[in-house]
């Protein structure tokens, strides 16, 4: 029989630990779960997927909100669309071209990769996970889940999480005034939402990457990280930042390539994937004109 020490090297938690019940779902960790995304082991084709922070099978709506980083559609016009109403995507609009149906593809192959799997290990999550804190792991809830409060998530900054929501084979992620913020230097982008089947999130400030076996919907919150859906994606009053957002491509017409316009790195920002400082590409940034790496740049255009 496994040690709890082995399944969970350290699970910090803010509230009993009966809250929350700790199983192993095998006898080794799946080398899957060493890696959120896989973004470099699937014949290295998820790698296209993750630019896209939105990616769907037919239909991405997104009203009064904003999207940060490509969008997508595996299908083309008409059946596949983007709907932007008050919407500004920064980056660039696929709808069925050859790069979409790429990623889509790459997603379905990191999809399955990450699907539950006898040997996997997790520990296994039941509750709101309302006042909970978790160190990096796997985690899982053998049905739906149905999310409130404040998750904080602590770990490093090379912190990795994986959930995944139905392992018995269906389940629904749903999150109500449901927040996870990241403490210790943790990452979004390092957290990942495998979902069996629909992930719905509403006034949420949600962070991770959200893989979902059938539609995602957001309303009236943030997100931040990518959201994949084998259906349609659906954002109304969202803020949403991909966490590959400033690699914008060159899309088919739909939208703008602008991700190295505007961005402030310097003296106490992090990194944005805009210009270092030390380059002069005359965009309205602090960065520009001759300053110098990690320092505000030079002021007054000298």
């Amino acid at each position: 029989m496994l040690s709890l020490r082995r399944l969970v090297p350290r699970l910090v938690l803010a509230v009993p630990f009966a809250a929350l019940v700790s199983t192993a779902c095998g006898d080794s960790v799946s080398p899957i779960d060493s890696n959120p995304l896989l973004l470099r082991s699937i014949s290295g084709a998820s790698a296209t997927a993750s630019m896209f922070a939105v990616l769907a099978n037919a239909a991405v709506t997104c009203t009064t909100g904003s999207i940060v980083g490509d969008v997508g559609t595996y299908q083309a016009a008409p059946t596949g669309s983007v709907t932007q109403t008050i919407c500004p995507v920064t980056g660039s609009v696929h709808v069925g071209d050859a790069v979409a149906k790429d990623a889509f593809n790459a997603f379905l192959s990191t999809y399955a990769a990450l699907a539950p799997k006898a040997g996997d290990v997790c520990t296994t999550l039941t509750g709101t996970l309302a006042g909970v804190t978790l160190s990096p792991g796997s985690y899982c809830y053998d049905a739906a889940a149905t999310l409130t409060g404040v998750l904080t998530l602590r770990g490093p900054a090379n912190g990795i999480w994986n959930f995944k929501i139905g392992t018995s084979g269906t389940g629904a992620l749903t999150g109500t005034s449901f927040s996870v913020v990241m403490a210790g230097g943790g990452q979004a982008c390092n957290v990942t939402w495998w979902v069996a089947q629909a992930a719905t999130m509403t006034t949420s400030a949600f962070q991770g990457n959200i893989l979902a076996g059938a539609a995602i919907s957001m309303t009236d919150g943030t997100f931040n990280g990518n959201a994949w859906s084998k259906a349609d994606v659906t954002l109304k009053g969202t803020t949403a930042t991909g966490c590959n957002g400033s690699r914008g491509s060159n899309g088919n017409g739909h939208g703008k390539d602008n991700d190295k316009n505007k961005c402030n790195q310097g003296v106490g920002n992090g990194r944005e994937g805009c210009d270092p400082g030390d380059s002069n590409h005359h965009n309205a940034s602090n960065d520009e004109d001759g300053g110098t790496r990690g320092n505000p740049g030079r002021k007054g255009g000298r």
